[in-house]
């Protein structure tokens, strides 16, 4: 089975007592090696250039115009983990009509047998920033991967700085998912989550997940702004951009 594929789903958000929501989405599972192939096999989709979806390498890792696989395979090298050289699966959102907004991408990074080595949890917010948090996984009785850091970087002006992560993460196969909660000592701040069902990568379901969300990516970032509004409305507390995020990366095992 290829590793790259179209993951349809929901998001969901739910901050306790205050505010929710749920909206469906679709992603992009791709095998950071093939991206070139898939560029060249596809009508629909494209390879650093237009089409109705694409992948840009400027849209991720560093965003710079470069190969993204050995910017992520530096992070692990700064995180002192060994990838050996296996695959990365990038689950992320890809541009539609040439937008795109990713709040979160995950970087699945795996030896040449095949291990599961380390997560690597790109975030991004509105104002062009993004940080990686970079966690070595650790599988649980479901067999989903469980990890947890302290968050060190701002994204939202509803959220403090001094909270903790902890994900739980269904690595790209027949399904995928990320869950997380966002902790306030003992407290849960936030929810967040995406659960998907697989589908081949083929012009036929682009178009297919594409007619069920023409503006997906457009409404990602109007969703956001939107979203924001109502939690004002509702009198959740604005905080502004208090504190200072870190730069570089995080390993923080669970």
């Amino acid at each position: 089975m290829s590793r790259s594929a179209i993951y349809t789903g929901l998001v969901a958000h739910n901050r306790p007592g205050k505010h929710r929501l749920r909206y469906r989405v679709f992603m992009l599972a791709l095998d950071l090696d093939d991206i070139p192939a898939i560029g060249r096999r596809l009508k629909l989709f494209a390879h650093n250039r237009f089409s109705l979806l694409s992948f840009f390498n400027r849209d991720h890792a560093l965003r710079i115009d470069a190969p993204v696989k050995p910017q992520i395979e530096a992070k692990l090298r700064d995180a002192g983990i060994d990838c050996d050289g296996g695959s990365i699966v990038l689950l992320t959102m890809p541009r539609l009509f040439n937008y795109v907004f990713n709040p979160l991408s995950v970087y699945f990074c795996t030896r040449r047998d095949g291990t599961l080595t380390a997560l690597v949890h790109q975030v991004a917010n509105t104002f062009g920033e993004s940080h990686f948090y970079v966690l070595p996984p650790r599988a649980s009785e479901n067999g989903e991967i469980a990890q947890a850091c302290d968050k060190d970087f701002f994204v939202s002006p509803f959220l403090e700085m001094n909270l903790r992560y902890t994900f739980r993460v269904t690595p790209p196969g027949e399904r995928a998912g990320v869950a997380m909660v966002v902790w306030r000592g003992d407290d849960v701040a936030l929810t967040a989550s995406f659960a998907g069902e697989r589908r081949a990568l083929t012009d036929a379901n682009i178009l297919r997940v594409w007619a069920g969300n023409p503006l997906m990516t457009f409404m990602v970032i109007a969703g956001i702004h939107w979203e924001a509004l109502k939690m004002l409305l509702k009198g959740v507390p604005f905080l502004g951009r208090r504190g200072a995020h870190a730069a570089g990366a995080t390993n923080t095992a669970a």
